[in-house]
């Protein structure tokens, strides 16, 4: 696969960025970075050994703060908005797969009691992933209510 000189530019901005970010917090990591072409996004993947819970944080919350500061400094720099993803020690796959078992189970357990099933607590990606988990269950319905802190999703049956 043949790179484009911008795609390579942002591949050694985002690499650079992030070493120096992770330097900056006093983690030795070496973040691998990559294009995904697919998905038109840079993966940040980094094998953090013993320090995997210090990057990725309570709920995830440090992880998604680290992706958050290097896609505004990418987007600083770079002046347009540039799609980039941390991963650390295969945390999002593993976030997925767990959200994707807990609608499952909500699912099975809307069927089984007939009543809705509240989801509380949920991040924004995670509600996404519940939906889109349950979205081809022809008798299954997800709506996100609420505001902020008290946004929650609710599982039911269609009508």
């Amino acid at each position: 696969m043949v790179k484009s000189k911008k795609e390579d530019s942002n591949l050694e901005l985002i690499k650079n960025t992030s070493e120096k970010l992770f330097s900056l917090i006093g983690v030795g990591v070496e973040p691998k970075v990559e294009y995904d072409k697919e998905n038109d996004l840079y993966l940040i993947n980094v094998e953090a050994g013993d320090e995997a819970g210090l990057l990725i944080g309570k709920k995830g919350e440090t992880i998604n703060s680290l992706q958050i500061v290097i896609n505004q400094i990418i987007r600083q720099k770079k002046n347009e908005w540039v799609r980039v993803v941390v991963n650390v020690a295969d945390f999002r796959e593993k976030e997925k797969s767990r959200m994707e078992e807990l609608a499952e189970q909500t699912a099975a357990r809307v069927r089984e009691t007939g009543t809705p099933q509240n989801l509380y607590n949920l991040t924004p990606s995670q509600r996404r992933v519940v939906h889109m988990a349950l979205a081809s269950e022809s008798d299954i319905k997800t709506e996100s209510v609420g505001e902020g802190a008290e946004r929650c999703l609710i599982v039911s049956k269609k009508a």
